[in-house]
């Protein structure tokens, strides 16, 4: 595809559109726009961009088609596949301005935010009104609603809750043409028409650009029981999985720790203290939630009952909110603390929850035929196994070269397993040229089909998704 120049005249129609203060193109906003938390890629835009309302993004992107100029959307760059990566340069659009809650529904249990509130502050406002935003990416401190609408974001209670799919009633969305379209209804049922408001969550911002949301919301639960449990067996524990949700219980998280994710991250994160015994190999951290202490009690007895036919150590229950919490910030620090010890990439694999211990014992076969390390944690509950591939002492040639073929390996076998390539984290730039591990061609050509027909000059987010050759 070629992209058009940005010349002095249309930098100058951008700043009146959004105000000279907000188009930056120093080099330092650009390297800081041009970083996510993939690996170390950076990919500066040639400048940055910051609207305050979908009527400037709209006379943006109108703009951008006529001198055919890529527009990459980007929001709290906490995302881990590239998708907010400037790979063919122009514009970098920051959605942070857009930071607004516009009104909470207290009588129909909705929400309407812009794209770039944060998500834990959406989750915080809620619960002062008694309501629950379930969808909690470990990234929620800084992650923005926009970013996991675009790559349909999930977190350990997506195994109860779902994802934020689940969540989104309608979308004003600004199309690469600049036009503003709305989709979807206020309502929790729709047989209205295609489902446009499902095909853009997940879209990686490919399709459009979100400048509204309406999300559904919940009452909040009163109470949460939440126990941590030592195997001595990784494989025991990814086994267990099914067997307590084929019990009957749902928990609210069923999260998924090797021993080298906890000691990585013990280091990492200061405050939290943790014995771990030395025949211990993993831990599953089980959540349940609900209205009654009692119930709640009863579940944790049942899980227990389950894990006897397991071989554990003892369990820990976290006896006060403060345990509570150092159990969940050890657990959501796992990827910083990967990250901290080494440069690695990050695979987002997920397979019925029965496969998830054939997965796990197959990534580690992988790795050693290529000779990486991984360290495997994730959102067992449903499947979802994160699998970190450290570099460490591996020389350059064997990470550009030998781990693709590693992590092709790793799809090939997730594939089989009947899982798929990304459960939360999306395919954006460095997993694209997987896709055709998970697709045949008519259903790729299928997509970027789609694609063409929203975005005819390729300027929305290009590079992302779609295979090279594709």
């Amino acid at each position: 595809m070629a992209y058009g120049a940005i010349t002095h005249d249309f930098v100058l129609k951008l700043k009146q559109i959004v105000g000279p203060g907000w188009v930056f193109e120093d080099e330092a906003t650009r390297a800081l726009y041009g970083r996510d938390q993939t690996e170390d890629l950076e990919f500066p835009p040639a400048l940055v961009v910051k609207p305050e309302n979908a009527g400037q993004i709209s006379a943006i992107v109108t703009l951008a088609s006529q001198y055919r100029i890529p527009v990459t959307p980007i929001g709290g760059r906490t995302g881990l596949s590239g998708g907010a990566l400037s790979v063919f340069g122009g514009i970098g659009l920051s959605l942070e301005r857009m930071n607004r809650i516009l009104s909470i529904d207290t009588k129909n249990l909705q929400i309407t935010v812009e794209p770039g509130v944060i998500t834990e502050v959406l989750r915080n406002t809620v619960a002062e009104y008694g309501l629950f935003y379930p969808p909690d990416p470990s990234s929620q401190g800084s992650c923005f609603i926009g970013g996991n609408i675009a790559e349909n974001a999930g977190g350990a209670r997506a195994v109860k809750y779902g994802t934020t799919k689940d969540y989104v009633l309608s979308l004003e969305v600004v199309l690469p043409s600049g036009q503003i379209i709305q989709t979807g209804a206020h309502t929790l049922k729709n047989a209205t028409g295609y489902n446009l408001t499902q095909l853009l969550v997940g879209s990686e911002g490919t399709l459009g650009i979100v400048t509204k949301i309406v999300l559904k919301l919940l009452p909040a639960n009163q109470h949460t029981l939440l126990m941590l449990v030592p195997f001595f067996s990784a494989e025991s524990a990814c086994e267990a999985v099914s067997a307590i949700l084929n019990a009957g219980i749902v928990p609210s998280a069923l999260e998924f720790m090797e021993r080298n994710a906890i000691e990585w991250t013990l280091r990492y994160v200061q405050d939290v203290r943790l014995n771990i015994g030395p025949k211990v190999e993993a831990h599953l951290l089980i959540e349940v939630d609900g209205n009654y202490k009692d119930i709640l009690m009863a579940e944790a007895e049942k899980i227990a009952l389950v894990l006897e036919r397991f071989p554990t150590d003892e369990i820990l229950f976290a006896e006060s909110e403060a345990e509570k919490n150092a159990l969940w910030k050890l657990r959501r620090a796992v990827g910083e603390a990967v990250k901290s010890n080494s440069v690695y990439k990050e695979e987002d694999t997920v397979v019925p929850r029965f496969a998830l211990p054939e997965l796990l014992r197959g990534i580690k076969q992988i790795g050693s035929k290529y000779g990486f390390e991984s360290v495997c944690y994730g959102h067992a509950g449903d499947g979802n196994l994160h699998v970190n591939i450290v570099r460490g002492n591996l020389s350059q040639d064997q990470w550009q070269n030998e781990v693709p073929k590693g992590i092709r390996e790793i799809f090939e076998l997730t594939v089989q397993l009947k899982g798929t390539l990304s459960g939360e984290h999306g395919i954006g730039l460095v997993q694209k040229n997987y896709m055709d591990i998970a697709f045949d061609g008519v259903s790729l050509e299928l997509m970027y089909g789609i694609k063409s027909l929203f975005d005819p000059l390729g300027i929305m987010n290009p590079g992302k998704i779609f295979p090279d050759h594709a």
